[in-house]
């Protein structure tokens, strides 16, 4: 679960490790072994709005930037991170739907999945999803289902929506590996051919097929190379220089996958996680 490899571009290392199935106490755990470690920065996903504080304080306290990235915690907490790096998970949920709801007729109904309920790197999604819904004055009619962490579980429970709801107009993921099982349904079943919508986040190698085929209409890239570079740029800097440079949050922005641009994104490349290469 953990590995130490070279980073290349600021010659130091990294040890991986967290948790599986985003069990916060064991993500907690890991962050708290490496400050034991005396390790020069942590970069973590703050899932959970007070979970980490203690741990953030103790590698403040131990001179240990603490960088977030990925999920952050809300506007006024007390956590120490200095900064957070990724997209404003509300406004990409909001946006996003205000994409899909223009497939979706007036009236209509869809499901919102989420994988872990209250889990600051999903929640604000949904809950973006909503209140466009909400905005949209549309009549759109909505179901939450709770995926489960499990990618098979999340077939299985979206698959079991979709057999009990077959007039449902549309399915939508917050995270990977719900919107690739909102895709396999729709692949099993025909639920976008039909004239169906389905969309999420994310760039998982099953989601960006079912786009190919006409499966799944689009994903949102939430730029997930700039999340893991810059969080070690930013502690680099600031190790380098003594903490004259500090951390700064950055928008990793978003951009969408469909069909007329995913052949970009599932070639070899770094960028995408698929190749070791360095671009030529």
């Amino acid at each position: 679960m953990a590995s130490r490899t070279p980073a290349p571009a600021f010659g130091c290392s990294y040890q991986w490790s967290g948790s599986q199935k985003n069990v916060v106490s064991e993500m907690v755990s890991a962050m708290q072994t490496a400050i034991a470690q005396k390790s020069d920065g942590i970069a973590v996903c703050l899932v959970d709005p007070t979970a980490f504080d203690a741990a953030t304080e103790m590698a403040a306290q131990a001179g240990i930037p603490v960088v977030a990235f990925n999920a952050d915690v809300p506007v006024g907490s007390p956590n120490k991170r200095l900064s957070y790096v990724g997209q404003p998970l509300y406004q990409s949920g909001y946006n996003s739907a205000l994409k899909w709801l223009k497939l979706i007729p007036k009236g209509g109904h869809v499901m919102l999945s989420i994988g872990v309920p209250g889990s600051l790197n999903t929640q604000p999604r949904l809950d973006g999803y909503i209140q466009a819904i909400k905005d949209s004055n549309s009549g759109v009619t909505y179901d939450v289902v709770n995926t489960g962490p499990d990618p098979a579980t999340e077939i299985s429970r979206v698959e079991s929506y979709y057999l009990s709801h077959k007039n449902v107009n549309g399915m939508f993921g917050t995270g990977g590996s719900d919107t690739y099982a909102c895709g396999f349904i729709s692949n099993k079943y025909g639920l976008v051919k039909g004239g169906g919508a389905v969309a999420g986040f994310d760039l998982f190698p099953q989601t960006l097929d079912f786009i190919k085929s006409g499966d799944v209409n689009f994903t949102t890239d939430q730029q997930a190379y700039l999340q893991g570079f810059l969080p070690v740029q930013q502690m680099y800097l600031y190790k380098l220089s003594g903490g004259l440079v500090g951390p700064a949050n950055s928008d990793t922005s978003q951009a969408y996958v469909t069909k007329d641009n995913v052949d970009a994104y599932v070639g070899k490349t770094r960028f995408e996680g698929r190749s070791d290469a360095e671009p030529t």
